[in-house]
């Protein structure tokens, strides 16, 4: 069981992300009063001292604390840490994002730092703070608390001294609004990261001109792994209460080429050879991946968890050079031999950024700024128009390229100094031969797999990175110049239905898998004007029934709708000893079959048309012996 501590927007995440499991656990607040949906959780509130929360935890046989409450409850904080210590549970923080803390601000440590050469006052530090500001008041400054609009607030805040027209409320208006702003010197605010809106609060104290005053959040005590995102989170559970998911995610090659990069940029930077590196990823969390080394290389093994994936196991490769050791990059017939000098050269001969110069139209990098992300062995090149880069790339998608020069820029940006070029080079020992199992060959990537990933993370069974490779083979075919796509649930019905259309190139057909209704969208919004639609009777009778996803999962057969589509057809209706829905085929005479195929087709139109409102649309209905209705 875990126990969860939350009342936040980390308390929500933190919930969502345990609801993605099928166990009970108990999600904590202190009054009650937030309003969230839990599947699987079942909630408690009122605060627990040290004794209640051992108990609890002894009770209901608590494995683990999960602290996602508000940076400053700090006596939660305590508690959670000293009784994790006192049962030998381990304890997660789920922390927020904070940024950098702005210089031009003035930051305390504590409610008595407040400066007193402050006439005026907006203080937006919570009710529970309004008994250590009282002290101000009687110092002589005009101190007003913004709370929350609710019963309770409102009662604290008079208990505590406060009265009604000190009181200005929260609304959806602004972040603070004129109305409020426009009669004080300065505002006080917790910092309270991200997710609290600090930056926006910040942003708008300054358009009116206010000082801003930021009372620090507190340190957390030690014993804590601490994460600051959903993925974070689901990853440390997953390490600490490994039977809590049925499934185990994974990390993007996205993701393993960036921790790589990383690694490699520590080692040649500052002699550092870390187990693990921190990567951030594309929604602005930073989790920790398991890297090593190796001769001028640092390694990341692709973990596709649960998830099935050819490239698990794989070791991602990142070799780092900078200006000082004078890189070299050969375009060869391809463009993928990079070649890196040593030896100190003269100020003119040593490495610059490269230049997205087409040469012999192959390219070695891509370049922004000062990092050249250049592919190396095992790594496709694009030969097709229809990705993020033209061909002659290496396969190394947007966002992937996107993490490694933010992570690298963070590392760069920590030395102080300015700091030459660097070169990065990624390579996949054995890449080639793994491609061949992939989507590549049909995409137009030569050469080896590709690096990809827009989240970072893979998780198990994931419909994200399904639907991101449909999309990416939907991109392709439209990049191809042809205005008709065939799409079809996998290679079986692509088999049969390609006799049909020799004329269209082999980027034409698209595998849906069971993402039929997402596939049509994506046909429609890419502006294809003709689509066919290939399908097998066990998806098609699913589809007609208005499933535009027919994974087992979500549908199932629908033995009455069946038996209405064959009566329909003025064919026999009896399912009784129907089990799968291509025995259809083995019951019914060749005009029977020809008439249901014509129902069961207008249905599925039915449901198809309307997401194709600019498109053609022609459905196929394939039997196991290839033969085709429509």
């Amino acid at each position: 069981m875990v126990l969860l501590f939350g009342g936040t927007t980390e308390g929500r995440k933190a919930a969502e992300v345990l609801d993605q499991g099928d166990a009970i656990y108990y999600y904590s607040t202190k009054t009650g009063e937030q309003e969230l949906t839990l599947h699987h959780g079942e909630r408690i509130d009122g605060a627990m001292d040290d004794a209640a929360m051992a108990a609890f935890c002894h009770a209901h046989d608590i494995r683990l604390l999960i602290d996602a409450a508000h940076p400053f409850a700090s006596e939660l904080h305590q508690t959670v840490a000293r009784v994790a210590r006192q049962l030998s549970l381990p304890a997660i923080r789920y922390e927020r994002i904070f940024p950098d803390r702005d210089p031009s601000l003035t930051w305390i440590d504590d409610y008595a730092d407040i400066p007193r050469d402050i006439h005026s006052l907006l203080a937006t530090t919570g009710v529970q703070s309004i008994g250590r500001l009282k002290a101000l008041e009687q110092q002589g400054m005009r101190v007003v608390y913004r709370i929350l609009r609710r019963a309770s607030s409102v009662s604290l805040a008079h208990r505590q001294g406060a009265t009604d027209n000190q009181l200005v409320f929260y609304d959806q208006e602004s972040p603070l609004p004129a109305s409020v702003a426009s009669s004080f010197d300065a505002i006080l605010m917790k910092e309270s990261g991200e997710s609290g809106g600090f930056a926006a609060k910040v942003a708008a104290a300054r358009a009116y001109g206010l000082r801003v005053v930021v009372l620090k959040r507190p340190a957390m005590p030690d014993g804590f792994h601490c994460v600051n995102g959903p993925y974070g989170l689901r990853r440390m559970v997953e390490r600490l209460l490994p039977a809590f998911y049925p499934l185990k995610s994974g990390l993007t090659t996205g993701t393993c080429a960036t921790a790589a990069a990383v690694a490699a940029t520590l080692r040649l930077l500052r002699g550092e050879m870390p187990a693990e590196v921190p990567v951030l990823l594309p929604n602005g969390e930073t989790i920790s991946v398991h890297v090593g080394f190796a001769g001028d290389y640092a390694y990341c093994i692709k973990d596709a968890g649960d998830d099935p994936d050819v490239t698990d196991g794989l070791e991602i490769r990142a070799t780092v050079f900078c200006g000082e050791h004078g890189a070299t990059v050969s375009h060869a017939e391809h463009g993928a031999t990079v070649s890196h000098g040593f030896s100190r050269q003269s100020k003119e001969n040593r490495m610059k950024p490269c230049k997205t110069e087409a040469i012999n139209n192959e390219k070695a990098c891509r370049t922004e700024a000062e990092i050249a992300i250049c592919g190396g062995e095992g790594v496709g090149r694009f030969t097709l128009p229809g990705f993020d880069y033209p061909p002659g790339e290496a396969a190394i998608n947007k966002v992937p390229r996107q993490m490694i020069r933010q992570n690298l820029r963070a590392i760069l940006s920590s030395r102080g100094t300015p700091f030459p070029s660097l070169r990065v080079t990624i390579s996949v020992p054995y890449g080639e031969v793994v491609a061949q199992k992939t989507f590549n060959p049909r995409l137009g990537i030569e050469g080896g797999i590709s690096i990809i990933g827009v989240s970072g993370i893979v998780m198990p069974y994931s419909e994200e990175a399904f639907l991101e490779s449909i999309h990416k083979c939907m991109e392709v075919a439209k990049a191809s110049g042809t205005r008709w796509v065939v799409i079809n649930s996998g290679a079986k019905s692509e088999r049969f239905v390609r006799s049909r259309y020799p004329f269209l190139p082999r980027q034409a057909f698209v595998e849906y898998g069971n993402y039929i209704g997402p596939t049509l969208l994506m046909a429609h919004e890419l502006g294809f004007s003709a689509v066919t639609l290939g399908v097998m009777l066990g998806k098609a009778v699913k589809l007609a029934a208005g499933h535009l996803d027919t994974h087992s999962r979500r549908a199932t057969m629908d033995k009455h709708f069946v038996s209405q589509m064959l009566r329909e057809a003025g064919c026999p209706d009896d399912m009784s000893q129907i089990t799968l829905a291509r025995e259809l085929w083995d019951v019914l005479s060749e005009p029977q079959r020809q008439a249901f195929a014509r129902v069961v087709v207008s249905h599925c139109e039915e449901h198809c048309r309307p997401l194709l409102p600019k498109s053609s649309l022609t459905i196929l209905l394939i039997d196991d012996e290839g033969r085709i209705y429509g």
